[in-house]
């Protein structure tokens, strides 16, 4: 049973959301304030956070930048800010998506079930390898030249989308297609937000990811 811990501090939310997710099957541990939520992490083995932004104690960014500091577990981030740099910043802190208060908590519901099957390994076993670049789809593991990297989840799905399509053309819509589902609210910027982070991640191996200017990204061993 996939664990999932909700940080909100408005209880009607919280406990609107906690419902849906036990229907749906999931234990649930909840914080209604930032330093609850990283006690609670610290303390289980957590599959997914749900975490809304303004928050007691410890804002939400700052939980989302000390979780992201010792796990890539799949981060939703909550928000009653349309702001486009709100949703950057999230991005640029390791969340993997976000929802606009108000919103529909079923569609909370299908983002946290796609996270969760993508995290869970469902290619497991399968190691992906080029230009010394080596994803293992199983454990998730990155390594760069027999280094591992920290990758979150949707950096790791960037990269094995990318490199599974070695030398083709990846547009944007089609990563935002396969990463965040059609029901994604964001734009084009948060796709090369995630690039950013992911290249400078992969350092001098950040080449192999190659921009097509007006089009998306391919997947390129260095040349040498």
């Amino acid at each position: 049973m996939n664990k999932i811990l909700v940080v909100e501090d408005e209880d009607i939310l919280r406990e609107v959301i906690i419902d849906y997710l036990i229907e749906d099957g999931y234990q649930v541990l909840e914080a209604a304030d930032g330093e609850k939520a990283l006690e609670l992490f610290q303390a289980n083995s957590v599959d997914l956070v749900i975490l809304d932004i303004v928050l007691p104690k410890v804002d939400g960014w700052s939980v989302c930048r000390r979780i992201r500091k010792s796990s890539s577990i799949p981060i939703i981030i909550l928000t009653a800010r349309s702001d486009e740099d709100d949703s950057l910043l999230g991005y640029e802190l390791g969340a993997d998506d976000y929802l606009i208060k108000p919103y529909s908590p079923r569609v909370l519901m299908i983002k946290v079930k796609r996270f969760l099957e993508k995290y869970s390994g469902t290619m497991d076993g399968m190691l992906i390898s080029s230009g010394g670049i080596a994803l293992n789809m199983g454990s998730r593991l990155v390594t760069v030249d027999g280094n591992t990297i920290n990758l979150t989840h949707t950096e790791f799905e960037i990269l094995s989308c990318l490199m599974q399509n070695k030398g083709i053309v990846i547009t944007r819509e089609q990563l935002i297609a396969k990463i965040w589902g059609y029901d994604f609210y964001g734009d084009e910027k948060t796709v090369n937000s995630h690039i950013r982070n992911l290249r400078a991640k992969l350092g001098r191996k950040g080449s192999c990811i190659v921009t097509v200017i007006r089009t998306g990204y391919k997947f390129e061993e260095e040349k040498l």
